[in-house]
């Protein structure tokens, strides 16, 4: 996060002129519930249908040609996760909803099971109000993170959290016994402090996306199958989907460390 700070906190720099922000948060919530089962993978759930990057950026990309059909000779460009672009701050202000004590957007009808989107561009727009923060005295997200990533309400200790233990840390680092102690079996990603928010518990609206409805094999597979794969299964199993980020020894040295190996 100290890298690109310019980029990170004027848009400007990105999309030379822009005026304007404009966030969109796509459900991805499924009715399956997630499996939890001793000696059982498990993978976060944004990861189990295709990669939502395709999905969010092909949408963000007809939106673009839309305005410019409204108003020509806008310019434009699209990110999905793919700049440095402060998204939660954004999402925050734009009225998606507030950033959460476990540090993701929270949307009152929707929870925290949405990816988002940026969309920058020059022209002007009337800005939405931003949401007011709703977790109240609430700290279950906290309270319930295996390994204390979450050090204080909207505060997350990277090195600490699983998601990025999981994903970000580079292949070649072992998990450190600390924390492979408490994956829970996850294999990638983790959802404990989504899975225990009040705000989710009460979520009623399931995506109708197809692309995000649950692929086999990666919700309810048990973790001596997965050590089990040969790095061309890998690739097949996981075919345009988020895991692949990991690649085939990432991956591996997760599902070793979560059979405690």
């Amino acid at each position: 996060m100290a890298n690109y700070q310019a980029q990170r906190l004027d848009p400007r720099t990105l999309v030379p002129g822009a005026k304007s922000v404009i966030v969109v948060a796509m459900n991805y919530h499924t009715g399956q519930p997630a499996v939890v089962t001793e000696g059982t993978g498990r993978i976060a759930r944004y990861a189990w249908g295709l990669d939502y990057h395709d999905v969010l950026r092909h949408r963000m990309k007809q939106l673009l040609t839309h305005i410019q059909l409204l108003a020509p000779g806008t310019q434009g460009r699209v990110f999905v996760d793919s700049a440095p672009v402060l998204e939660k701050v954004w999402a925050a202000r734009a009225g998606i909803g507030w950033q959460g004590k476990n540090s993701l957007i929270i949307s009152p009808q929707l929870g925290s099971w949405i990816f988002l989107g940026e969309l920058i561009v020059d022209l002007e727009l009337s800005a939405d109000a931003p949401d007011k923060n709703r977790c109240g005295t609430c700290r279950r997200c906290i309270d319930a993170c295996p390994t204390g990533a979450l050090v204080a309400p909207g505060v997350l200790d990277a090195r600490r959290c699983l998601s990025y233990l999981t994903i970000e840390l580079k292949s070649q680092h072992a998990i450190p016994q600390e924390f492979a102690d408490k994956m829970n079996g996850y294999v990638f990603g983790c959802d404990i402090c989504q899975e225990v928010c009040p705000w989710n518990l009460s979520l009623s609206t399931d995506t109708q996306e197809e692309a995000f409805q649950p692929v086999p094999g990666r919700n309810n597979t048990p973790l001596h199958e997965y050590a089990g794969l040969t790095e061309d299964e890998f690739r097949r199993w996981f075919a345009r989907s988020p895991v692949k980020r990991v690649k085939y020894a990432g991956f591996m040295r997760n599902v070793r460390a979560a059979l405690g190996e």
